[in-house]
């Protein structure tokens, strides 16, 4: 009775909007004083227990490089780059959005600062050139979803920290599903601007001294992907350690090589990665202990027997997992919703025989589709609040993307040699 209770809290405070870890401490409070026969002081060492793993490391670095990649002149290399190489297609500057996207997600590992910046960035610039307002923050919206997926997103570490698979395997397996997110916003892109008339950003296709001249300015981050990618694969070095050596690289490359990179810009990096480190690690700590009362309780056992008694085929459990993982990921941030459910799902998962680092490549690609959609998602605010598009229209221009993506999510699901191949050789 006293588990829920405290769920029923739980939603109340989620329905009337109150801060993610407030929410879940709120409702551990309720369990631990209702429960009557449990210590609250067990509240305490769970939720400070979960801060003390060194795999938690690796956030702060990879959230710092992110922050740090903003001053450096990376990103408008990498933005030169992918305009030589997509400016020539229908949408050309739409196009680029989502390949810089794609190439930011294994430098910036969050969707919501790769939104932000590219929201203030391109959109502007898509404006200008009679992309509507709202077209531009949806593909921006819809090309920063591909963050998380690719290496070294924020959510394959904690995904990894919690059903306690190999974090480097993750990396790999998550490369091919975001090439094929990318792949699917520019077809969908390319469909939209031929009907709609957006024309390329440049009469032709690049010439191959065009081509090597701006990939030679983006070099630095093919680099930094190979370094962070290439080192963890090949045990050189760990998640956390790769975070530290790509820190000091950028720092290297933006102080002394591009010369772009002030101390100020260091300092401000610091102070912006504290403040979402602390936000990040807040919720981590809070749905841990949460994740301890649901297994002490054994709601895990009673979510086994509930979902093997629909089917014991494991894709029909990943299509029940889908629903539910996509309405979840409208209401809750992608982060606490892997904490607190892995540990509920994992021992089905492991009875139906599914692999643990495949459903984790699911349950990202979900949660962070649910990021795109109303009532809650936050990449949705982040797109419309920077510029100021009404929801109502960013909603109806972002539906075509939304059901590309939904594509590359069954694809993904039923068949699992897409995120299978790469950790397996």
């Amino acid at each position: 009775m006293s588990v829920i209770i405290a769920c029923i809290v739980l939603i109340f405070c989620f329905l009337i909007n109150v801060p993610i870890f407030l929410s879940v401490l709120i409702a551990l409070l309720t369990y631990f004083f209702s429960a009557g026969d449990i210590s609250p002081l067990i509240a305490v060492q769970r939720i400070i227990g979960a801060g003390e793993n060194v795999t938690l490391l690796a956030i702060p670095f990879f959230i710092l490089l992110g922050n740090l990649l903003n001053y450096t002149g990376i990103t408008s290399r990498m933005l030169k780059f992918t305009g030589t190489l997509s400016g020539h297609y229908p949408g050309g500057l739409a196009q680029s959005n989502v390949l810089l996207s794609t190439m930011m997600g294994g430098l910036s590992a969050s969707n919501l600062a790769d939104c932000a910046m590219l929201s203030k960035m391109l959109v502007p610039e898509m404006t200008k050139l009679g992309y509507g307002k709202s077209f531009s923050a949806a593909v921006t919206a819809a090309g920063s979803l591909i963050t998380p997926i690719i290496p070294p997103g924020i959510a394959l570490i904690i995904y990894g920290f919690v059903a306690d698979v190999s974090i480097g395997k993750m990396f790999m397996a998550a490369i091919i599903p975001g090439l094929m997110c990318c792949v699917a916003l520019m077809v969908t892109i390319y469909l939209i601007a031929k009907k709609r008339g957006y024309k390329p950003a440049r009469d032709k296709a690049p010439t191959f001294a065009e081509v090597y001249q701006t990939g030679k300015g983006a070099m630095s981050a093919f680099l930094l992907v190979l370094v962070i990618i290439g080192g963890i694969r090949f045990g050189i070095f760990t998640p956390t350690e790769a975070g530290a050596i790509a820190v000091l690289y950028v720092i290297v490359i933006g102080t002394f090589f591009y010369r772009e990179m002030k101390l100020k810009d260091i300092a401000a990096s610091f102070l912006e990665t504290a403040r979402s480190t602390a936000s990040i690690m807040l919720i981590i700590m809070t749905c841990s202990a949460l994740a301890w009362v649901l297994t002490n309780e054994q709601v895990a056992q009673d979510v086994a027997k509930m979902m093997t008694s629909f089917s014991d085929n494991p894709y029909v459990f990943l299509m029940i997992v889908n629903a539910v993982l996509l309405i979840l990921g409208m209401f809750i941030e992608g982060n606490a919703a892997i904490i607190v459910l892995v540990p509920l799902l994992m021992p089905t998962v492991k009875l139906l025989g599914i692999d643990p680092i495949h459903f984790g490549i699911v349950m990202i690609l979900n949660l962070a589709i649910g990021c795109l959609t109303p009532p809650m998602g936050t990449v949705m605010f982040v797109a419309t609040s920077i510029t100021g598009v009404r929801i109502s229209d960013f909603i109806r221009e972002v539906m075509p993307l939304f059901f590309a993506l939904i594509i590359v999510l069954l694809l993904v699901t039923f068949m699992p040699v897409f995120t299978t191949f790469l950790p397996s050789l």
